[in-house]
């Protein structure tokens, strides 16, 4: 890909990636798109083909890189301990709040994933079911090991209750800010702290009668 195609499907992405974080999917139009990128109709059909794909690409960009991260570093966490829960929960929040911490688009991003959980917009699930559906899978292997008394019922209700959670996290509009003198770095590594340990110990409750 030459650096004027390249330059042209960032600059489309981009601009999809912040309509669609202030506007929604359904919310956003191409023209949109096209306007705030300043290309034209035919850029957008060349290099995505339509707004489905459009649509998927975005996240394709930021996810391929983010779960690439999380499956490495559980495999380490699994090869130094099986058994160490918060080491597995660490690979699985540390990447994706890093994520949210990054400049280049991260916190909007953070927003088209706030706009994937609201919106009902079965062709994207299904699209982010089949490409990332086997991340969730492997944490679920994981954890199973070390938690074997959690039916995997139990265990996948914990898993959506930690990404919802997580989610929240790297949208950081709840009741903690970050507190005045604390770098943006050390407020995201205390958020992956206690979110691990509520985690860790939810994963750990009993059964419900």
């Amino acid at each position: 890909m030459s650096k004027a195609q390249f330059s042209t499907k960032e600059r489309i992405l981009d601009a999809a990636e912040t309509l669609f974080a202030q506007y929604g999917f359904g919310g956003t139009s191409l023209r949109q798109v096209t306007s705030q990128a300043d290309v034209n109709i035919a850029a957008v059909n060349y290099h995505f083909g339509s707004k489905e794909n459009l649509v998927n690409e975005v996240f394709r960009r930021r996810m391929d890189e983010m779960s690439a991260q999380r499956l490495s570093r559980l495999q380490a966490a699994v090869k130094t301990d099986p058994a160490d829960l918060k080491g597995i929960l660490a690979a699985f929040v540390e990447p994706p709040l890093a994520m949210a911490q990054d400049r280049h688009g991260g916190g909007a991003f953070i927003r088209v994933i706030a706009r994937a959980y609201a919106e009902k917009n079965d062709s994207l699930r299904r699209f982010l079911s089949e490409q990332y559906g086997h991340v969730l899978r492997e944490f679920g292997k994981a954890i199973s090991a070390c938690m074997p008394g959690l039916s995997k019922e139990e265990l996948y209700w914990r898993l959506d209750f930690l990404a919802g959670a997580l989610t929240y996290a790297m949208a950081d509009f709840g009741m903690i800010k970050r507190p005045a003198g604390v770098s943006e770095l050390e407020h995201r590594e205390r958020a992956a702290k206690e979110l691990i340990r509520f985690a860790a110990a939810g994963f750990k409750a009993g059964k419900i009668n």
